[in-house]
């Protein structure tokens, strides 16, 4: 049996903010810690990290959770990672110094270099190898960039003096003091250079991309015992027992364990995940056939739609415009106005994710009037977040043939009822939040636990997904489709906006 006096610490890695979140054997958090960290934009289009901070600010999130849960870490049982994927560093293995800034999955400064081997005719190619589209947001553009503008890297790279790895192998290497270079297969299959057949590294991609496999970390499975932490980091050489990317993790912490369960996080981004099993469904709509987990000699694979901009745009509104202080006062201000007024809100900052993949697509608001306020951009801005969801479902419905009965959703912006009420009335079915949104963190906790056996199987861990609120769709079928009949025209207005 589980010893419940045993606990999991979740460190969830996201696109602002790096989180600690310590969870017992109920499946619900004990203690969380959060710091974000600065975003940095070089150039319009371009976004980076400094990766060492995200190290501090995981590190220091870890310590703090600890602390608040009144526990030592030696009642931790193993650690699960899970984190922003995509996101490209590329560090010294002598001196555990990046070499230049991490490149942010919503970067667009290799959009060009990718249109080249899309008109170069390797994009159907690349899709039946790595499931993927061929866009700038993955890692593999990221570490040729890297390679070819960072003085002597190349070089370096392929004398094996560099290791690249996406935000997970990043953290592992750290908290192993440089013992292990390793990812995922679900971080590995965001890089554009996996096979998802092979569920290895593709010789062929790596031609294609100029990348020296001589950086690239050993792939793993998502729920195993890799290695113990450095025992100076907590006192205690806990086992770091899970890894998946932060939409994979929250696929499996909504216990979307079956074929045709679903889910949508609201996070930076958006990204709806299904569960297609022990088989590779491969996208006719332009959504991304990706890895869902491996556990044991089991993998399995999942349908795909990203949205890029999402709870971002509330930020934006935030630090941008002003508008509001506080994240948390976008529902209030949304609410304050009957309808959006005829306001349609595109935050295509980074450009188009599924289904449209428009990497030179870029933000506007149309529909303006003079009687166009604070709310109804508020509104729009909230509306737009579920539009572009609402898109990938129905392709998502195409490719796969089921129809959904329910969507279950996590994230922060899950929190909103007003957000998750249009969702609903959207999709014409019914939106599940549960009882713990942590999902992302959840799902590495379960992946870490079930490898050290604190839970004993998906069943144990299924039986812990409990509703905590639901919205029934109140919008008629015609309303809906109005509705998306012009959110099509005002994305129609912003793509391709860049030459």
């Amino acid at each position: 049996m589980p010893d419940s006096s045993k606990f999991i610490l979740a460190l969830d890695q996201g696109t602002t903010s790096s989180r600690a979140i310590i969870f017992g054997e109920d499946g619900k958090a004990k203690s969380k810690s959060q710091q974000e960290f600065e975003q940095i934009f070089p150039k319009p289009g371009w976004v980076e990290h400094d990766a060492m901070e995200i190290w501090q600010a995981q590190l220091e999130t870890a310590h703090d959770a600890i602390s608040k849960a009144g526990i030592s870490s030696s009642d931790i049982a193993g650690i699960g990672i899970t984190n922003q994927r995509e996101t490209t560093v590329i560090w010294d293995r002598q001196t555990g110094k990046p070499i230049h800034n991490a490149i942010v999955w919503q970067d667009r400064r290799t959009a060009d270099y990718c249109t080249g081997l899309r008109e170069a005719g390797h994009a159907d190619e690349i899709q039946q190898r790595t499931g993927l589209v061929l866009d700038a947001y993955f890692s593999g553009s990221k570490i040729r960039w890297l390679l070819d503008h960072v003085e002597g890297a190349r070089e370096r790279a392929e004398a094996g003096d560099l290791a690249f790895g996406t935000i997970d192998s990043w953290l592992v290497w750290n908290l192993t003091a440089g013992r292990l270079h390793i990812t995922d297969v679900t971080n590995a299959s965001r890089t554009l250079l996996f096979n998802i057949e092979m569920l290895d590294w593709d010789p062929e991609m790596l031609k294609l991309f100029d990348i020296p496999a001589a950086i690239l970390p050993e792939i793993r499975s998502s729920s195993e015992i890799y290695e113990n932490v450095e025992s100076t980091i907590f006192g205690h050489p806990i086992p770091i027992a899970g890894i998946a990317g932060d939409q994979h993790a929250a696929l499996f912490g909504q216990a979307c364990h079956a074929p045709g369960l679903a889910k949508n996080t609201y996070g930076t981004g958006c990204f709806m995940l299904m569960n297609t099993g022990e088989e590779i469904v491969r996208s006719k709509n332009n959504l991304l056939t990706t890895v869902a987990w491996k556990i044991g000699d089991t993998t399995e694979y999942a349908l795909e739609g990203s949205v890029f901009i999402a709870g971002a745009v509330v930020q934006w509104l935030r630090d941008q415009l002003g508008i509001i202080k506080d994240a948390s006062e976008i529902e209030a201000l949304a609410s304050s106005v009957e309808d959006n007024g005829g306001v349609y809100f595109v935050p295509a900052f980074a450009g188009l994710g599924a289904p449209h993949w428009d990497q030179y697509a870029r933000g506007g608001i149309l529909g303006l009037t003079r009687g166009a306020s604070k709310g109804h951009l508020a509104r729009a801005a909230l509306e737009g977040i579920a539009f572009q969801s609402a898109e990938v479902l129905l392709a998502m419905t195409a490719d796969s043939g089921i129809e959904l009965t329910e969507l279950r959703v996590d994230g922060g912006a899950s929190m909103n009822a007003c957000l998750m009420q249009f969702q609903a009335d959207l999709l014409g079915v019914k939106v599940v939040r549960p009882e713990v949104t942590e999902t992302t963190a959840l799902g590495a906790a379960y992946l870490a636990g079930l490898a050290v056996g604190l839970w004993e199987s998906r069943e144990a861990i299924a039986e812990r997904w409990i509703e905590d609120a639901n919205f029934e769709p109140k919008m008629t079928r015609d309303e809906a489709a109005e509705h998306l009949k012009k959110w099509k025209k005002a994305v129609e207005r912003v793509k391709g906006w860049e030459d």
